[in-house]
């Protein structure tokens, strides 16, 4: 026949285990630590969303000046339509996509390397 296995007493809960904090728990808790990890990735989206808006407004803004500095451009034409209409009017959509593009791919690498940081081992962790 066989034996059931022996009882064990329960008295209470183990002693002796550290109660580890993870990264997730601070952000949660909203701790300052859990907020200088937000911080660092709200900073790092802001930095990407700036140089984006920065090369827009450099390629956006210089056409004007291109167009002053050389007035022979103004003159020319494509299928009948000046390259003055032309380049801001069709020509920049292009660049606005690949931009969002850019910006898209930038801000998700951002946000996996944050989900990997978070995953991680503490680095206050004693174990």
């Amino acid at each position: 026949m066989n034996q059931p296995p022996p009882r064990v007493r329960v008295t209470g809960p183990r002693r002796g285990r550290s109660r580890r904090s993870t990264v997730v728990a601070e952000i949660d808790a909203q701790t300052v630590v859990g907020d200088i990890y937000i911080r660092s990735l709200m900073r790092g989206q802001l930095r990407l969303a700036l140089a984006v808006t920065a090369v827009l407004l450099v390629a956006v803004a210089s056409l004007p000046l291109v167009f002053e500095r050389w007035p022979g451009f103004a003159a020319h034409r494509l299928l009948g339509v000046p390259l003055v209409w032309l380049l801001p009017g069709v020509a920049c959509y292009p660049l606005l996509i690949a931009l969002a593009w850019v910006y898209v791919r930038r801000a998700e690498r951002n946000e996996r390397a944050f989900g990997e940081l978070v995953a991680q081992e503490p680095p206050w962790s004693e174990e």
